[in-house]
């Protein structure tokens, strides 16, 4: 469970050199398939290279690969009632809560929202995707209402119980964020929730290489200024964490998803690899907000670099 950043970056400036990056213009159809089969070629190079590299490069290379996994969750399963999917979601905001997560987003999106503010003139519109239960929309919509950010929020998932479950709490706490049922993989629904900012955060490692592909593509396509993913960062101590918290609800279903996930968390170079070749260029951002990776994008014509993204 280890960035294995030497071995990776070699791995990739391989692959690039021989011609097997893709170029970034492939189109929307395509998209997925090129970038699932470039993460899948960088991984089996990577273990090449570490192999060659030899030591402590190779034996983490093979502690990793033993412990990853490709494996869905059950949250993720269609044949897992709704009901079940939301005990689910709503286990993991109390989780979430319990660790002060969604504070902590709320503190790394606030100076970007505020700087898209400045150069539209008006609130910054977010869409978020793959919302789950809704606990950071709603707790940037009581930002808004309780510290005068200025955004407007839209989360959205594909999951019906969930986007009504966000709905009621919201109305319940008289905030103005709206939900709505939304394929995260589909550009023509993203474009029809106008927004600057695009954000998943939590559920990178529920999508495959190709699917964060499409959705980096669609929320430029869409007309977004930027977008932004933050998850968990690839590491032994997070993968022994995750689980370990995830079983203090008391809920099997949701602890075997945290091991799962925990597994699954994607690498620094996996994740740069991935926003190049949704966007064909690099002007993107992967971070190190421990123990979260953060990802930033920009399509505005502003430096990546340039923006604010706070240490905390």
């Amino acid at each position: 469970m280890l960035q294995q950043k030497t071995a990776a970056y070699q791995a990739i400036e391989r692959l690039r050199r021989s011609g097997r990056f893709p170029s970034g213009e492939e189109r929307t159809e395509r998209l997925k398939e090129e970038a699932d089969r470039f993460i899948a070629e960088m991984r089996r190079e990577r273990t090449a290279a570490a192999r060659e590299l030899g030591g402590i490069f190779h034996l983490q290379e093979f502690f990793d690969g033993t412990l990853r996994t490709d494996e869905r969750e059950l949250m993720d399963s269609p044949d897992l009632p709704e009901d079940r999917k939301l005990r689910m979601a709503r286990a993991l905001e109390r989780q979430s809560g319990m660790l002060q997560l969604n504070r902590r987003f709320v503190a790394l999106l606030s100076p970007l929202i505020r700087e898209l503010a400045r150069g539209s003139g008006r609130e910054t519109r977010v869409l978020e995707l793959a919302a789950g239960a809704g606990g950071l929309s709603l707790a940037l919509g009581r930002e808004t209402r309780d510290r005068g950010l200025p955004c407007r929020v839209t989360g959205t998932d594909i999951v019906a119980a969930y986007v009504e479950a966000s709905s009621r709490e919201a109305e319940r706490e008289g905030l103005e964020v709206r939900f709505r049922t939304l394929d995260a993989c589909r550009a023509e629904e993203i474009e029809s929730e106008p927004a600057d900012l695009v954000l998943v955060a939590q559920s990178l490692h529920h999508f495959s290489p190709g699917e964060l592909a499409l959705m980096v593509r669609g929320a430029r396509e869409a007309g977004a200024r930027a977008f932004v993913g933050i998850d968990g960062y690839r590491s032994p101590l997070v993968a022994a964490g995750v689980p370990l918290v995830a079983a203090l609800q008391g809920i099997a279903e949701f602890a075997l998803d945290g091991l799962t996930s925990a597994r699954k968390f994607y690498s620094e170079a996996e994740l740069d690899a991935v926003i190049e070749i949704a966007t064909g260029e690099r002007n993107h951002l992967v971070l190190n907000r421990w123990p979260l990776t953060l990802v930033l994008a920009r399509f505005d014509g502003v430096r990546a670099e340039e923006t604010e993204i706070p240490l905390a």
